[in-house]
């Protein structure tokens, strides 16, 4: 089946006529069917040239192996996808780091409206995470690792074999309009995972995955959450945070204006037990509506997802300044809040603002579950009972 598909490889490292279209008041394009097999061919032009550059991917579909396209580059670059890139099905290549990684690039653009496409549904029942601590992950569909200044826009990303988007030492990167879906038994399909980065915008999203639909990891800050549909999937978390021993922290996130279709959490807070002092701070949950959500509101400081085998003992991560406010609509669970604390470094400064949850099912109304938590509670708070 992949060979009646135009296969992506090894890019050739010249130049000549015909590759690129130039024009002094235009940015020049570099258009990739140009090049015959190629991978990085094109991107090495582009980010050579002196000026706004841009990679071209025309309307078709594509089979695209492990690429990096790596600056710094002369000038703004931008990777204008048209057609549909298809990932790999070979199983020697599941395993890699990563299916296509941008790196080291100042004012990158990657827009389009073209589809990613990482054929998760040949990878996936070699996922072992689930049974085995010692499992070799499938690689993120597309990862960012050192970009600044930077944005993704309407781009569509399908059946990742794990993590749709990945990022790692970004600063002032937009994600916008983008649409990333895979079924909901699909393991470890994050949307979108962040992690030592700051000033991240997520805006006007859709994501429908199999794990979380947003994860933000240690050393994130200044990470803005606005208009977002998210579910099925985990919700939107923050954490795990602990797990490494060593001194971790997230802080200052917003997720606001922002629906959850059926997701099995809403917004949560995820910590390990018998870990190093770190924190979660300074954070702002506001006007998010849930639609037979599972656990709306959750803070786990005795995360564990796989049972067995995980430390006993009390997280050492001190959550801290969190507001939940004007978080309505109804839940599969009775316990529609849940703020589970550690005992040994309890919840500070906990507000609720606004609250108003339905439990849809039968045998009584919504409940709160809280323990080790200290703060606050104004207006209508439903179901009430924990500050």
């Amino acid at each position: 089946m992949e060979s009646h598909v135009p296969i992506l490889l090894a890019f050739f490292f010249f130049f000549f006529s015909g590759k690129c279209l130039v024009d002094a008041a235009y940015p020049a394009y570099f258009d990739v069917t140009k090049y015959g097999a190629i991978a990085d061919g094109p991107w090495k032009d582009a980010c050579s040239y002196s000026g706004k550059s841009r990679v071209w991917i025309p309307q078709g579909r594509y089979l695209l192996s492990r690429v990096e396209f790596q600056g710094p580059c002369k000038g703004p670059i931008a990777f204008l996808l048209k057609g549909t890139l298809l990932a790999t099905t070979d199983r020697n290549y599941f395993y890699d780091e990563s299916w296509i990684t941008f790196e080291y690039v100042n004012r990158l653009a990657v827009k389009g409206h073209g589809t990613f496409n990482g054929q998760g549904r040949f990878a996936w029942p070699y996922n072992y995470c689930k049974r085995s601590s010692q499992c070799r992950s499938l690689p993120p569909s597309i990862t960012f690792n050192f970009v600044t200044n930077s944005y993704i826009a309407n781009i569509h990303s399908v059946d990742s074999k794990s993590v749709h988007i990945n990022m790692f030492g970004c600063q002032d990167f937009n994600i916008t309009n983008v649409n990333l879906i895979a079924p909901s038994t699909s393991p470890n399909t994050d949307g979108i995972r962040i992690g030592g980065s700051s000033r991240i915008r997520i805006s006007n999203s859709n994501i429908a995955t199999g794990d979380d639909c947003i994860a933000i990891l240690t050393g994130s800050q200044y990470i803005d959450i606005s208009e977002v549909s998210c579910g099925p999937g985990h919700g939107i978390s923050i954490g795990s945070i602990g797990w490494s021993h060593k001194h971790e922290y997230v802080n200052h996130v917003w997720v606001r204006d922002s629906t959850f279709f059926g997701s099995d959490n809403g917004v949560r807070i995820k910590t390990w037990a018998r870990s190093a002092y770190s924190e979660v701070a300074n954070i702002v949950y506001r006007n998010l509506k849930m639609i037979n959500v599972v656990n709306p509101i959750i803070i786990d400081q005795h995360y564990c997802p796989n049972g067995p085998g995980c430390q006993s003992g009390e997280s050492s991560v001190q959550i801290r300044d969190v507001t939940f406010m004007n978080i309505y609509g109804d839940t599969r669970t009775r316990e529609a809040v849940q703020l589970i604390c550690s005992e040994a470094m309890p919840c500070k400064n906990i507000k609720l603002i606004d609250i108003n949850l339905s439990y849809n099912g039968r045998g009584g109304g919504a409940k709160s579950a809280c323990s080790n938590v200290y703060g606050s509670a104004y207006g209508t708070v439903l179901p009430g009972g924990c500050l």
